[in-house]
């Protein structure tokens, strides 16, 4: 694996590996289960729905797994995200953002090694 410095904006493998020490095989199966996984649509979902709890809820969620795998730009945006649901402001700004850096992370997890 290399952490080249365009990806490390969006994906600091060098954390991620102390995180699962050292096993870059589990890495990528964590990788994969998130490329895999739904969590920015979950979002989408509950925020069309109306349901600013099940939104916040799915911001914390989708927070929690990308600080878990090291993916900084979507971590960083779903903190701003609840806490603008949260606080009941405006949300779309850091939604778009958080839409292009999700599309941009899932590019950059298909170039890990």
């Amino acid at each position: 694996m290399s952490n080249n410095e365009s990806a490390s904006v969006y994906i600091d493998i060098d954390d991620a590996l102390k995180r699962v020490g050292g096993n870059k095989a589990l890495y990528k199966k964590l990788l994969g289960r998130f490329t895999d996984g739904n969590y920015l649509e979950a979002i989408e979902t509950a925020l069309q729905s109306g349901d600013m709890e099940a939104s916040a809820r799915e911001a914390h969620t989708l927070k929690g797994v990308s600080a878990n795998l090291s993916l900084e730009a979507v971590r960083a945006l779903s903190v701003d995200l609840e806490a603008k649901i949260k606080a009941g402001e405006d949300y779309s700004g850091v939604l778009s953002d958080l839409q292009e850096a999700y599309v941009i992370t899932k590019e950059k997890i298909a170039e890990v090694e």
